[in-house]
């Protein structure tokens, strides 16, 4: 169900800086809003073909937050996606039960994986309710393939993503794949991939929505390079998903 989004169609290409301080191509996609769901649900989707094109097992981590729950209402309607071939992991989780309304589980379970023939074996939910939030990190890192192929991300309006915050103790893991983290807001206890697994993954698609990410996805693309004051420009060379409203401050996308 919903057609199929060719990247090139709906915005332009620009050059990214790397991590690494190289140059790597990120895509721009800008929509209305109305289209802003389907459109990331077909880009998505189209990411998913891409990667079961070349392997038999695929491994995908969603984002949470509020931004993804339309999209993830589209892409359950879609009928080209092979579920059973997907493993389904989480960039982040707060620490609460996994029925909780502010769980990013809870989220992506009553909005998608209830709706989609995945075997629930496939599923890797992040117990961040553990009392013992280093452990819960390390079993989660032993669960996650040495790369991800499509990690689904979010931006908040301070430039966070999953929950690497602006001037977190996380952004400079360099050894561990989960750590605990603390969010600015209730429920501040959490538990997120460190930044090399979203440096690392074959493919990043961050989602924007809303005048109030303007500001953070003009910085996180077009700033200077700096992830310890905008976290999300870790995904800076990926695929940004934005209605208008997120991209209006952009110039070299809409140039």
């Amino acid at each position: 169900m919903g057609g199929d989004l060719s990247l090139g169609e709906v915005a332009g290409t620009t050059e990214a800086e790397a991590p690494d301080g190289g140059s790597r191509r990120n895509h721009v996609v800008i929509v209305d809003p109305a289209e802003f769901p389907d459109a990331a649900a077909a880009a998505i989707a189209r990411l998913i073909a891409d990667a079961v094109a070349d392997q038999s097992a695929v491994h995908v981590a969603l984002a949470g937050g509020s931004t993804p729950r339309a999209v993830y209402d589209r892409l359950a309607q879609r009928d080209d996606i092979p579920w059973a071939r997907l493993h389904i992991y989480f960039g982040d989780e707060r620490a609460v039960p996994r029925d909780d309304a502010a769980s990013n589980y809870h989220m992506a379970y009553e909005t998608l994986l209830r709706h989609v023939p995945i075997p629930p074996r496939q599923v890797y939910r992040m117990e961040a309710e553990r009392e013992d939030l280093e452990a819960a990190a390390a079993d989660y890192a032993r669960l996650l393939p040495e790369r991800l192929d499509v990690l689904l991300l979010g931006i908040g309006e301070d430039g966070h993503t999953a929950s690497l915050f602006p001037g977190s103790a996380a952004l400079a893991e360099r050894g561990r794949a989960v750590l605990p983290a603390t969010g600015p807001k209730p429920p501040t206890k959490r538990l997120t991939v460190a930044p090399a697994v979203i440096t690392s993954a074959r493919t990043t698609l961050v989602m924007a929505a809303g005048d109030g990410k303007t500001e953070a996805v003009t910085l996180a693309l077009e700033g200077p390079y700096d992830p310890t004051d905008c976290p999300a420009q870790l995904a800076r060379p990926g695929i940004w998903v934005l209605d208008r409203a997120a991209a209006a401050g952009l110039r070299k996308a809409l140039s």
